[in-house]
Formats: C-alpha cells, sequence, structure tokens
C-alpha cells in the first residue's frame, strides 16, 4: 500500500544523547513540539480567518465545537524558529501543535530546545544525500495484469454500465447507490499518497477533469503544486472512485470533488510522511473535505531506531493515528487500508489503520474470500480491527500507461473502493454524522454478528445501510383518539420511487392487511405522513396491531416500525341521532332506545372495562322505535362500555357507571 503498506509510527523519540554534535549529524529534518497556542491572534469565535464555510458549515451540521486544536499555531512562535539560525520551515501541524523544520545547524537546534515555549525538537528524518537508503516497496502481491474477462453482468435498470469493475462494484452493492441518485454530488474526497502519475493525462478521468471535479493538489514532499509525475499508486487508487469509462470501467463515487495530496516520500521511509499526512490532513479539514482515503501504512523505517511495536498500534501514539483521531473529532469520515502484511512475520494492521473511529478496510476477492496478504487485527488495545472489507485482491484499476482497466491487488485498493461507496451513502444521509455513516456499514456487515480478525464486521452491503440509516431517522406516532379513530403520524426519509405501507391486524385477524399506501413525489428527503385510521365500524373490541412497511422501488422491502393499541371501551362516541341511553341502571336495568326511520337490523353489547365483552342481544329489525333492555343485576359494580352496532357498523358507544 504504498501497496505493500509504507511503514510509519513514531512516538516521539526523546533526543537525550550526550554528544548532541554527533547525534544531530545523523538527521537533518526534527519535529518541534510547542507547548501551548498562548499570544495567537486567532480566536474560535471567529473561525472564518481559518477555516472555509464549508469546514464549519460541517462543525455546526454535527454541533462539533471550535476549539483550540483548530486554531493555527501561533505565528511568533514559527518566527522564532525559523530565525534562530540555518532553518527551513517545511509544515506545521496546528492539531498536534507541532512544527516540521529542516537543519543541520546544531546551535539553531540548541537555541530551538532552548525556548521556553518548546517542549523538544525530536529528529524524525535522516539527511539526505550520503548513504544509499532503502527504497520503499510498492506492493507487488500481485503486479497488474490486463483484464481479460469481459463477460460481466449489466442490468438494464443500472445508471451506469460497469464493465470490468462490476464485480467490485456489485460486491458490496454499491450499485444501489448510484441507482437511486447517490453518485458522489456535492461531496468531497481527499486522497493522500506517493503520487497520482499522469491523471492529469489517462482517459480514465476524463470526466473529472471535464467537469472540473479535481479541486486542489499539493505535494507536501518536495512541497509544489503539481502531484502528476512521479509514482502511479495514488493514480490506481483515484481510480477505482472517480474512473467513468462507461461500458469499461467506473468508479464508487464519480461524481464527487477531490483534493490530491502527496505525503508519502517512495524513495525513503521515515516519520516525517506521518507528518506530512497530518499537514495534508488539516488543509483538507479547512477546506470542508468529508472523506479521507488512506492507503499508507507505517511500522518500520530506514532507521531501525525510529521502529514501533505491535503495542503502539493503540490509536493513540503514532503521529498519524493521533492525526487521523482528531480528523475523525472534526467530524470527517477516514478511510484507511489494513495492510500487506498479513503472510509476513509482522502480520497485524499498521497505523493509521488502528484509530479509532475511522473505518479500516481489510480485502476480499469478488468471492468474498479473504485475501490471505490483508492484515490482522486486533488493535493492541483489543478493539475490532479491521471493520469491514472490500475487493482488493484482484481488484481493477487503471494502467498506468493507457488508463485500461487492469488488475492490482493490496488494501490499497479495497480502501479506496470502500472511501468511495461510504461518500455516496453519506450523500444520500447528511443528516447522520460520521459515527453514525460508519455504523451503517458495520450493520450491514456480513459478520456484523460475529466479528473477526481478518473483515472486521465483513463486507457491507450498502443496500442493507441504507435502510438502517432510514430507520434511524425515522419517527412515528400512533395513538387512539377519544372518537375511537386511530392518528397514524410519521416521518421518513423518502423519495417518489419509494413507497410507505400501513398495515393493520384486528383482534378477529389471522394477519394484518393493508390499510393504505402513502407515496412522495419529491426528491429523497424527509417527509412527514398522516393518516386517520376510522375505527368506528369495528366490532371487536381487543388489541389492535399496526406497523409500518416501506418499499425501494423494487430493490428491498422492510419494516420501519410497529404500534399497538388498545381498542377498549374508553374509547367512546358522542350520540348519534336517533339512540339514547336511559337512566343507568334503573331497576337492575339499562333501557337503550333506538329511533330509525328507516328499516335497519340493530344489537347492543355490553363490555367490561378491561375489553371482554359480557353481554350481547340478538339481532334484531328495528322499524321506528324500539328499546333494548340490558340486565344488569348479573354485573358487579363498575364501569361498562355500551356499544350500538347498527348494520352490523358500530355507530354509537358510550360509558355507564354500575353501582
Amino acid at each position: 500500500m504504498l501497496q505493500g503498506m509504507k511503514k510509519l509510527l513514531i512516538v516521539f523519540f526523546i533526543f537525550l544523547i550526550a554528544d548532541n554534535n554527533k547525534s544531530y549529524a545523523q538527521f537533518s529534518r526534527y519535529i518541534v513540539q510547542i507547548k501551548n497556542k498562548t499570544g495567537t491572534p486567532f480566536t474560535v469565535t471567529n473561525p472564518s480567518q481559518f477555516l472555509s464555510q464549508r469546514s464549519i458549515d460541517r462543525r455546526i451540521r454535527y454541533n462539533i465545537k471550535v476549539d483550540e486544536t483548530d486554531l493555527p499555531i501561533t505565528p511568533a512562535y514559527i518566527d522564532s524558529i525559523r530565525l534562530s539560525g540555518n532553518v527551513t520551515i517545511l509544515n506545521t501541524s496546528k492539531w498536534l501543535n507541532q512544527v516540521c523544520i529542516q537543519t543541520t545547524d546544531a546551535a539553531a537546534l540548541n537555541k530551538i530546545n532552548s525556548f521556553s515555549f518548546v517542549v523538544a525538537a525530536t529528529p524524525i528524518a535522516a539527511r539526505f544525500g550520503g548513504q544509499v537508503l532503502p527504497v520503499d516497496q510498492i506492493d507487488t502481491l500481485k503486479l497488474p495484469v490486463p483484464v481479460t474477462n469481459n463477460n460481466k453482468p449489466l442490468s438494464p435498470a443500472d445508471y451506469y454500465n460497469y464493465g470490468q469493475s462490476f464485480a467490485q462494484i456489485h460486491l458490496n452493492n454499491t450499485e444501489f447507490l448510484h441507482n437511486h441518485g447517490f453518485r458522489g454530488e456535492g461531496m468531497q474526497l481527499s486522497i493522500m499518497d506517493g503520487g497520482f502519475y499522469h491523471y492529469q493525462s489517462l482517459p480514465t478521468f476524463d470526466s473529472v477533469r471535464n467537469s472540473n471535479q479535481i479541486l486542489g493538489t499539493w505535494d507536501f514532499v518536495n512541497r509544489k503544486a503539481s502531484v502528476n509525475e512521479g509514482n502511479a499508486h495514488g493514480m490506481n487508487c483515484f481510480s477505482t472512485i472517480a474512473a467513468n469509462m462507461p461500458g469499461t470501467f467506473v468508479g464508487t463515487s464519480p461524481k464527487s470533488s477531490f483534493y490530491l495530496f502527496v505525503t508519502e516520500d517512495v524513495n525513503s521511509e521515515y516519520p516525517v510522511e506521518e507528518q506530512n499526512w497530518a499537514t495534508a490532513a488539516e488543509r483538507a479539514d479547512s477546506a470542508g473535505v468529508d472523506v479521507f482515503s488512506v492507503s499508507l501504512g507505517y511500522n518500520t523505517f530506514d532507521n531501525s531506531s525510529l521502529n514501533h511495536t505491535y503495542a503502539d498500534m493503540n490509536g493513540k501514539t503514532t503521529i498519524i493515528a493521533r492525526a487521523a483521531a482528531y480528523a475523525a473529532k472534526k467530524g470527517i469520515i477516514v478511510t484507511a487500508a489494513a495492510g500487506n502484511d498479513g503472510n509476513g512475520s509482522w502480520h497485524y494492521i499498521a497505523t493509521p489503520a488502528d484509530t479509532d473511529s475511522i473505518l479500516t478496510v481489510g480485502a476480499v476477492n469478488t468471492s468474498r474470500q479473504v485475501a490471505s496478504f490483508s492484515a490482522y487485527g486486533p488493535s493492541s488495545d483489543g478493539r475490532i480491527k479491521p471493520d469491514v472489507a472490500a475487493v482488493g485482491l484482484n481488484a481493477i484499476i487503471a494502467d498506468p500507461n493507457t488508463g485500461s482497466p487492469v488488475y492490482g491487488s493490496g488494501t490499497s485498493f479495497a480502501c479506496p473502493i470502500m472511501a468511495g461507496l461510504t461518500t455516496c451513502l453519506w450523500q444520500a444521509f447528511p443528516e447522520v454524522n460520521n459515527i453514525g455513516i460508519i455504523d451503517a456499514l458495520h450493520r450491514s456487515g456480513d459478520r456484523y454478528t460475529s466479528p473477526d480478525n481478518r473483515t472486521g464486521y465483513g463486507i457491507p452491503d450498502v443496500k442493507n445501510a441504507f435502510v438502517v440509516l432510514i430507520k434511524k431517522l425515522y419517527k412515528q406516532q400512533i395513538s387512539l383518539n377519544t372518537s375511537c379513530k386511530t392518528d397514524i403520524k410519521f416521518t421518513v426519509k423518502t423519495a417518489s420511487d419509494m413507497n410507505v405501507f400501513v398495515e393493520r391486524k384486528l383482534p378477529s385477524d389471522i394477519d394484518y392487511k393493508m390499510i393504505t399506501t402513502q407515496k412522495s413525489n419529491s426528491v429523497f428527503t424527509q417527509t412527514n405522513f398522516t393518516f386517520v385510521d376510522d375505527l368506528t365500524e369495528i366490532k371487536n373490541i381487543g388489541i389492535i396491531k399496526y406497523r409500518i412497511k416501506m418499499s425501494i422501488a423494487n430493490d428491498t422491502t422492510f419494516y420501519l416500525d410497529s404500534a399497538t393499541i388498545n381498542f377498549s371501551p374508553t374509547c367512546t362516541q358522542s350520540n348519534i341521532e336517533g339512540i339514547s341511553v336511559g337512566p343507568n341502571p334503573v331497576a337492575d336495568k339499562i333501557n337503550v332506545t333506538i329511533t330509525k326511520n328507516n328499516t335497519v337490523n340493530a344489537s347492543i353489547e355490553l363490555y367490561a372495562l378491561n375489553g371482554q365483552k359480557v353481554y350481547r342481544s340478538g339481532n334484531q329489525t328495528v322499524t321506528g322505535t324500539q328499546i333494548f333492555t340490558i340486565p344488569t343485576k348479573q354485573f358487579s359494580g363498575g364501569i361498562y362500555l355500551i356499544a350500538v352496532f347498527i348494520n352490523d357498523k358500530k355507530e354509537y358507544t358510550k360509558k355507564v357507571l354500575l353501582k
């Protein structure tokens, strides 16, 4: 990831060596940890100084407070560090409150360490030049090879003709989202990687280029805007999301907008790359990005003194894990590749895959088999990792020279596939925060009830995640009013191709029966529905059950919720002309007078307060006026309900008190 997973982790390496000048000579890049942000000209009450409106809106939407970690590092501190000697400021991290510098000036380092606002200046990368350092290994688990199988199923209902990428789209049911209009529009996604070779000319990206979907680029390694040259790994990952070549290759979120950042130095392996990532993540957050795709992972370095152990994979130790955790706190969904060390002596996940509150992705093939190279969880503190899985064994990616689809393997590719479909899912449910979206993907996984250390909660089905989120937002109010009618009110997110059915089961019914269909004429949005179920003609008193069912075109049908009401003597009607109840009780009886101008069939029933029927007259023909007598001597005292049925329809109820 940079395939084979870039290995990076560093807890601050305490620089306590007697001969400082000799130690300084080994390194040229350092992290300067700052104690505070005293004296900053920025304030949390004016976030537009350092955050875009889109970034501020995300915080408002999800009730995230702008706090001190959002404030840029105090400019005066940065100036003091810059002016301390022969020092170049490479980048800064406001979340971690640290500055990355380049210098070989031992005196400058000593001066920096003497500043009252500095915790320490610690080495993070070796000198440039000198000895030949190992080069990071691109994932060679499976070299890209041309795709030869052109026989992929195509449904007439699918919005896209996916061509070769159908199988990896279909594994997570991503076509369900695309078919219902969720293809990434209005969403922003940032990819941090080692290079995006020829993305400006490959036909794979014609659509995103022509539609101006690439919002910004920056190379944090070489400190320049162009990312089109160099390593192809980022381009391969980018293609699994953004490709839009109908009938040939379509990605998981082809309509999103993108920031492409190079944070990985493919020529060496040092913790400075992790610092680069933190800086890129902050820039993406400030721009208002929604989702990060991170196919990078770190565990060993060219200088073994900077290595870390599995115990450090606790989501709290490494620079990149701490930065990823901050991104999650700012409301961003971070997707990270689990790592490709499943077959090695180090077979665990690599940071930032250990971070809490992010989506760590393992690799499977299109037949749902776990890739042997996919790294093992859990995190060292026992959390389930990876979280989910997508296609990473023989995934469809873009050829670096032609842009045509080829096979490639690595959790590097499972990660962006998942990042893209997550972006489309979130597009459908912007009311739900990043943690809620991740939870829905967990719940839709095929191992949700029995997670393991290879795919976590399993392979998500985004159709099921879609249902989970509809249910999460669903609200209802079902109650019986005093006029023997049930007021049914519910709010559900729905669209014109989605119907909601209300079903009812009376005490006398064997099964539920549909009583109404509610439809929306709008785009996918929260909609209020109201329905009144008139029970005045219902003869049987007792428990009445309701349930609310939803259908989405022909894709899925599911129940939203249910309710039970007690259709009992507490449900009464006003007097109806032609029916009256005499004084109750009189001489151990109650007289009910029915007067009708036409000929009707009538009967009288008496119910105890618990709904038990204690008396029923026979059906009698009424023409004009007729008195029905209910004997009451046999009944104990208490409240009862008289019900009058005309032609087998209940027209009248009244409470009476028997003494």
